[in-house]
């Protein structure tokens, strides 16, 4: 037993302290992995029984303005992050297949602006379940949601952590550009409620998330079988087959919305 914990004790240290990017470690919530565990904690908490509970006796909150600066709030978020990944990494010297950790003259403020500022977007994601439940849809606060949200908490503050710029960091470029698109509708569907009902809508925005975990498996994969690239190898070994999930998880949503149960004409 003495020796497990010793081992943990040092895997612990070497995780958090050596392999570290000096250039974020000090940053707020980055020094340790607690706070980011005590978020996590907090959601899946507040989400399947604080907010359930509190809303067993109350009726459904009516959050449609909330809702609607919310979701322009993170059209104007993710696009803020798109546009520096792109003028600060990927249109200007990032290569597609092979791109080590950027240590170049805009090195931090791409971990700043492009990394650190997605992981906090991703905490503010969490808001999305808490307004299912504020609004009594339970039914939307499914496996694939919640693994989703507290899954990409991990991920961007991991990035952030080790590796704040250069391959990894087409995940938020990516997901960043998928997210304004569907925020966008969420906004639309916010002063008007029948394009919920669609069908090209949340059929392609649908799609469009497949595409995205499909060329992300894609992006690791061409990392885990190119020898020569000094990007951290591990994090192929961790993100191919977490995007792999994440097209089946979404193509089983897909077949059962839009093929096996096709909706209704309105």
């Amino acid at each position: 037993m003495a020796l497990i914990l010793k081992a943990a004790v040092r895997l612990y240290y070497y995780l958090n302290e050596d392999i570290a990017d000096p250039r974020t470690q000090n940053w707020f919530i980055m020094r340790t992995p607690w706070p980011g565990v005590a978020i996590i904690v907090l959601y899946l908490a507040s989400v399947f029984y604080w907010l359930p509970a509190f809303m067993r006796s109350r009726r459904a909150y009516d959050l449609r303005g909330v809702i609607a600066v919310y979701n322009a709030m993170q059209i104007l978020m993710c696009g803020y992050v798109v546009y520096k990944s792109l003028v600060l990494g990927w249109f200007s010297h990032y290569r597609l297949f092979c791109q080590p950790v950027d240590e170049g003259p805009n090195s931090v403020e791409y971990a700043w602006h492009v990394c650190y500022t997605y992981f906090y977007i991703k905490v503010i994601d969490l808001l999305d379940t808490v307004f299912f439940i504020l609004r009594k849809k339970q039914e939307q606060v499914t496996f694939l949601h919640v693994y989703h949200h507290f899954g990409m908490i991990m991920v961007a503050w991991g990035i952030t952590k080790w590796v704040p710029g250069g391959h990894m960091t087409m995940l938020v470029t990516l997901n960043s550009f998928v997210h304004m698109v569907m925020y966008t509708y969420y906004l639309l569907t916010s002063w008007d409620e029948s394009y919920k009902y669609s069908l090209w809508w949340k059929k392609h925005v649908t799609q469009l998330q497949i595409l995205q975990f499909t060329y992300l498996m894609i992006h690791f994969g061409t990392l885990a079988v190119k020898r020569d690239c000094e990007f951290p190898r591990p994090c192929a070994y961790i993100m191919f087959p977490q995007n792999l999930f994440m097209v089946l998880m979404f193509g089983d949503f897909y077949y059962r919305t839009y093929i096996k149960k096709k909706p209704k004409k309105q």
